[in-house]
């Protein structure tokens, strides 16, 4: 575990996330549960502590700089990426983790139990069947769908002013080429994750203005 912990702590230095005192043993706490919920429940391909550091932990802090406003909606979280990381180091920051798989969202639960995140709620819903009461500032998503059924799926619940933020892999062309209207693309941004040897990027959306 003590590994783990620097491993993270290290890698937060490369990426310049300040971690708060105790933040680089939650996250390891955090990948502990989850090597030990994927024997029985296979929540992730990543098997291995280390590349779990790296995959995980790091690829989900890549993103930090870019959320906005304090309400912030993980879309398809799965295992709890990029939301719990984000939300274990942004304590200040209310996060929805919104995923329709009882497994996962059973996995997360225990997460924030036994982490006592109080700034994270996990829901389990289709995201179709999903209405909250207040808009979101940041919707992100790790690894749902394209960014055309990004918008089309979640679109609705980012507030006017507020940002969606989709993680990919190499540069999307072909999903920027298929965007439907009513969305401006601010930016697509490479993402430096330490000892991460794929590409990673950021497509940062926001909704077009309607004067």
């Amino acid at each position: 575990m003590m590994n783990i912990e620097q491993s993270i702590i290290e890698g937060c230095e490369r990426l310049e996330v300040r971690l708060r005192a105790g933040t680089g043993a939650r996250l390891a706490v955090f990948l502990s549960l989850l090597e030990r919920w994927n024997r029985a429940y296979n929540l992730t391909a990543v098997r291995d502590p280390k590349a779990m550091v790296v995959r995980h932990v790091l690829d989900s802090l890549s993103i930090l700089p870019w959320l906005e406003g304090i309400r912030v909606l993980d879309v398809g979280s799965g295992a709890g990426l990029p939301g719990i990381p984000l939300a274990i180091v942004q304590p200040d920051f209310e996060f929805v983790l919104l995923d329709s798989n009882g497994k996962r969202t059973r996995f997360m639960n225990q997460v924030v139990a036994e982490l006592k995140l109080a700034n994270v709620s996990v829901v389990r819903s289709r995201i179709e069947d999903y209405r909250p009461a207040i808009l979101m500032n940041s919707v992100v998503s790790r690894a749902f769908a394209t960014l055309a059924e990004m918008v089309a799926e979640a679109g609705r619940l980012c507030a006017p002013e507020g940002r969606l933020l989709a993680m990919k892999g190499v540069f999307p062309d072909d999903e920027l080429a298929r965007l439907p209207s009513g969305y401006n693309v601010v930016g697509v941004y490479p993402l430096q994750v330490p000892d991460l040897d794929a590409e990673r990027h950021l497509v940062h959306l926001t909704p077009a203005r309607r004067d």
